[in-house]
């Protein structure tokens, strides 16, 4: 009977697993064309726990450098609007680093800002070594009732990183640290 249930929980385990890598290389295969164009490179990207899509991309030519988030179906918001060499403006990146491990509480810390409207969209890749956490994500901010929203992404989808923005002159570097 013991060795039935660990068939079974193996099984299922398997089956689990199975599904869930065939999801992200779908989300992979939908960020090469729908959220990634042919002439840009991608910086960032990772899916979202509610199954939304995020990416990072400047164009190859240096042209521009542009945020996309939406469905599989769907891209429900793309910023800036005019893709052009002054969006690189609208991006403001900050970042933090201090290493040592558990015993120094290293950390590595890194955000790519931009603000629309009444909203500041903060996304996040983050890393404490104390506790070993690792997140991704998008926070949005109402900046007139400072009421917060945390898109928390899933780790395993994260292709890129926005730690090589602190070397991009183009983009404004910020001091806040929002963790």
């Amino acid at each position: 009977m013991k060795k039935f249930f660990i068939l079974i929980f193996l099984f299922f385990g398997l089956q689990f697993y199975e599904c869930n890598a065939q999801k992200i290389n779908d989300i992979e295969k939908i960020n090469n064309e729908k959220y990634q164009l042919n002439n840009e490179d991608l910086i960032f990207s990772f899916q979202t726990k509610s199954a939304k899509i995020l990416t990072v991309c400047i164009d190859k030519d240096g042209g521009y450098i542009v945020y996309r988030f939406g469905t599989s179906e769907k891209i429900e918001m793309e910023y800036p609007e005019n893709k052009d060499k002054s969006s690189f403006g609208k991006f403001e990146y900050s970042g933090w680093m201090r290493g040592g491990g558990v015993r120094n509480e290293g950390m590595q810390l890194d955000y790519l800002v931009f603000t629309v409207n009444n909203f500041k969209y903060i996304i996040y890749d983050t890393y404490f070594a104390v506790g070993d956490k690792f997140n991704i994500g998008i926070k949005v901010v109402n900046t007139q009732t400072n009421q917060t929203t945390n898109i928390k992404g899933i780790y395993e989808t994260r292709k890129g990183i926005l730690s090589d923005l602190r070397f991009d002159d183009r983009i404004k570097k910020g001091e806040e640290l929002y963790d």
